[in-house]
């Protein structure tokens, strides 16, 4: 595998196995905060970050979910656009450090757990209606002209996919 292979991101992405780890993420947040295990949120954070370098290849959750849970069960693949999945992941990376270095830099784990919160409540919609507010974010990006059209390209033609 080639440095260029391994940071490299799906596209297409399948839209089951990207709400499955946003369930696993709601879990480990939850479990983080019910138990008040803050040194969990290094574990959450290091997800985020090798999810957004390398898809699910460095990714523990990634691995489970894409090798074993996904297979394992009876949906059909539903391929969508892989930017704005990297995007949404890089929104993850950076509420889940927040929360870390809050925590485990600075002591405050209130602060942390609220910023946590809010990651939970963004994971469990995509987790659990298939509403992913990274994506929502990108697309309105790409409409005011801040990420450029070329970055997803068949993000620009989401509607004749679907008609497709």
């Amino acid at each position: 595998m080639t440095r260029s292979d391994l940071f490299s991101f799906p596209d297409p992405v399948n839209e089951v196995s990207a709400r499955l780890v946003a369930g696993g993420v709601v879990l480990m947040s939850v479990a983080t905060i019910a138990l008040d295990q803050p040194w969990f949120l290094l574990v959450i954070a290091y997800g985020f970050i090798a999810r957004v370098l390398t898809g699910p290849t460095l990714s523990p959750l990634g691995q489970f979910v894409t090798r074993v849970l996904t297979p394992a069960l009876p949906f059909e693949a539903k391929e969508v656009p892989g930017p704005p999945k990297r995007f949404a992941q890089g929104i993850g990376v950076a509420f889940s450090v927040t929360a870390a270095v809050l925590a485990l830099g600075f002591g405050l784990t209130t602060a942390a757990y609220v910023v946590l919160a809010g990651l939970t409540v963004a994971a469990s919609l995509e987790a659990f209606l298939g509403l992913c507010l990274g994506c929502k974010m990108f697309a309105l990006l790409m409409k005011l002209g801040i990420i450029p059209a070329e970055v997803c390209e068949r993000c620009n033609n989401i509607w004749a996919d679907a008609a497709a």
